[in-house]
């Protein structure tokens, strides 16, 4: 059988050597399994792990293998979930003490079902901030995550887990969730591209709430290529999640290598040119230079924005939480508890005024994009905090970890835009910082695109962690 090395090897690379039988699905898997057990004891990314079911899965794709039945465009690539997707058989967690009790899932997420139809191998579910409300990774219940690049800092957050994991490379390929930055704030933290489509996009049946007019599945890779791939795999009409676009799969793999240089291209001004440490303008402006990018353009009231996406997030998590806060207030994170009572007591008033100022916002952002095909901004401030780490200086002031990590991603949410964080890395330094290329709605192929020109121009890249541990 052909030997590579399957902790770097991509997506593509390991479905077309399972599908030209010069590596069996279960070989990747037991790979898969023995770096999780490798390595999970000191990032904590996984907090289970589905060995059984696992390969189960690869070696019925063997077998269609081996009887000559067409396999699918991830065949034998394995992957992990963050664990609020359901997962037939398991108790989805949601990062929460309280969900413990609850009764096993009875079938798999939407986009769990997708994947594996395209022949993937789920390997198990990861670690989480509680409920997804946070940006650091750390969980009080099942312990914090850790970045693989140098696990004294934290993995950023909501899906700390599935970042460490694909940053480490126990998994080719993760899914996270977004409300208001938690795949792309992990994804600037340890080095990933990071994929939040558009709002409705992709089905979120099966997925554990958070705030349902903000929620996106979401995806981690090592590679443009890999993150379309996944993106691909997971399209498509679902009728059991309301919001889900009623309209077909719009493949991006095809065009993934038509290059920037078609594409009108701007950089994020005025409130995303401030707060931050210079290291996030650094990274903007690199990859614009490198782009010939001269044009700025202004999200007007971007500040306000971010406050009207809290508002809105701590009251609907509030009302979501409401009897778990009446009954069982105490086995909550304090810090979680302790915003979403913050959030029962928002009058109606300010959340209807929240609202308005939402359908305002999304009209001026979708008026610049009447003449620019994707906008430059910082994913972060800065690069990621000590694990533990509760204040940090930005800007010149001391402000919170856990609230400050988002201030440039809870204004896009907000408005629901497809955005790809794309990973750039300084020489001399450890950590990543990342961007984030923000397009139109429904225009996921021109950042996937430009995110690909970039990595093929060597400005971005995802490797491995080499300090994790030695390949397999």
């Amino acid at each position: 059988m052909r030997e590579f090395d399957l902790r770097r090897a991509s997506a593509r690379a390991i479905a077309d050597a399972v599908a030209k039988g010069e590596i069996s699905a279960l070989a990747v898997t037991e790979a898969a399994l023995a770096r999780i057990a490798g390595l999970n004891a000191a990032l904590n990314a996984f907090t289970d792990i589905l060995v059984t079911r696992a390969r189960a899965t690869a070696a019925a794709i063997d077998a269609a293998r081996a009887r000559g039945a067409p396999l699918g465009p991830l065949a034998g690539v394995p992957f992990a979930v963050k664990n609020l997707y359901d997962i037939a058989g398991l108790a989805t967690r949601a990062g929460a003490k309280i969900n413990r009790d609850a009764a096993p899932a009875d079938a798999d997420a939407y986009v769990i079902r997708r994947l594996e139809a395209a022949g993937a191998v789920l390997v198990g579910a990861l670690d989480m901030d509680e409920y997804a409300y946070g940006f650091t990774g750390e969980n009080i219940h099942d312990g914090a995550s850790r970045n693989p690049h140098d696990p004294r800092h934290m993995t950023g957050g909501s899906s700390g887990g599935s970042a460490a994991a694909a940053a480490s490379g126990m998994v080719t390929l993760t899914l996270g969730s977004d409300t208001n930055g938690s795949v792309r704030v992990p994804a600037s933290l340890c080095g990933l591209f990071g994929l939040k489509p558009t709002y409705g996009r992709l089905s979120r049946h099966g997925l554990f709430p958070f705030v349902a007019s903000l929620d996106h599945a979401g995806a981690f890779a090592r590679s443009a290529a890999d993150l379309a791939l996944i993106y691909d795999a997971m399209q498509g009409e679902d009728p059991d999640d309301p919001v889900c676009a009623r309209r077909g799969a719009e493949p991006i793999v095809p065009s993934l290598n038509a290059g920037a240089e078609s594409l009108r291209i701007a950089v994020a001004g005025d409130y995303f040119r401030r707060g931050g440490n210079p290291e996030a303008y650094a990274a903007v402006d690199r990859l614009a230079a490198a782009l010939s990018v001269q044009r700025e353009v202004i999200l007007p009231e971007a500040q306000r924005a971010r406050a009207a996406a809290y508002l809105i997030t701590a009251a609907e998590g509030a009302a979501l939480h409401r009897a778990r806060l009446q009954t069982r207030a105490a086995d909550f994170d304090p810090a979680v508890r302790d915003r979403l009572f913050a959030g029962a007591m928002i009058p109606a008033g300010a959340l209807l005024q929240a609202q308005k100022f939402r359908a305002w916002f999304q009209m001026q952002a979708r008026a610049i994009f009447a003449d620019v095909d994707v906008i430059l901004a910082p994913a972060t401030p800065c690069r990621a905090p000590l694990s533990g780490q509760k204040m940090m200086w930005l800007d010149g002031k001391e402000v919170p970890v856990r609230a400050d990590l988002g201030i440039y991603t809870q204004p896009l949410s907000f408005i629901g835009l497809p955005i790809c964080t794309v990973p750039v890395w300084t020489q001399g330094e450890k950590l990543p910082i990342g961007v984030q290329l923000i397009g139109a709605p429904w225009r996921e192929d021109r950042v996937l695109r430009l995110a690909q020109a970039l990595e093929s121009m060597g400005l971005v890249q995802a490797p491995v962690a080499e300090d994790a541990a030695p390949p397999l």
